[in-house]
C-alpha cells in the first residue's frame, strides 16, 4: 500500500463537497446561532483574513478526505457504498465528536456550540463517505 494509491479525484471532490456542506451549515442553516455561540458579530467574522481561513479549512478538508481514502484503500478489497458511508460516519461519531466534546468541556464551551459543530462534522464526514462511495 503506497501513500499515493488513492483516487485523487475522489479526494478532491469529497473535500470540496465537505467544504460546501460547511458553507451551507454555517451559513443559512446555523450561521447566526453559531456566531452567537462563539460570541462573534457578523462584522467580527468578516474581519478575519478570509484567504487564510478558507484556504486552511480546505487544506484540512483535503487531509481528512485523503485519510478516509487511504483507510478505504488499506483493505485492498472493493468496499461497498454503504460500508464507506458508515465508516465515514463512524469516524465522525467515534473520533471527531469525542475529541470536540472533550475540548469543549475543558474550555467550557456551550452545549449549543458543541451540538452545532458536532452536527457539521457528522454531515461533513458522511458527505465525504458518500463521495468516496460513488467514486471508488
Amino acid at each position: 500500500m503506497d501513500i499515493l494509491d488513492v483516487n485523487w479525484i475522489a479526494v478532491v471532490v469529497a473535500a470540496a463537497m465537505g467544504f460546501v456542506v460547511g458553507g451551507i451549515w454555517y451559513g443559512p442553516i446555523m450561521g447566526k446561532k453559531w456566531l452567537g455561540a462563539v460570541g462573534l458579530s457578523e462584522e467580527d467574522a468578516q474581519n478575519g483574513h478570509m484567504p487564510s481561513i478558507y484556504g486552511g479549512a480546505f487544506a484540512f478538508s483535503l487531509l481528512a478526505s485523503w485519510a478516509l481514502a487511504h483507510t478505504f484503500a488499506t483493505y485492498m478489497v472493493d468496499l461497498s457504498f454503504s460500508v464507506k458511508v458508515l465508516t465515514a460516519l463512524g469516524v465522525a461519531l467515534g473520533f471527531i465528536i469525542p475529541a470536540l466534546g472533550t475540548n469543549y468541556l475543558f474550555s467550557q464551551k456551550t452545549k449549543a456550540l458543541f451540538f452545532i459543530d458536532s452536527g457539521y462534522w457528522i454531515l461533513f464526514y458522511t458527505t465525504m463517505g458518500v463521495v468516496h462511495g460513488l467514486l471508488p
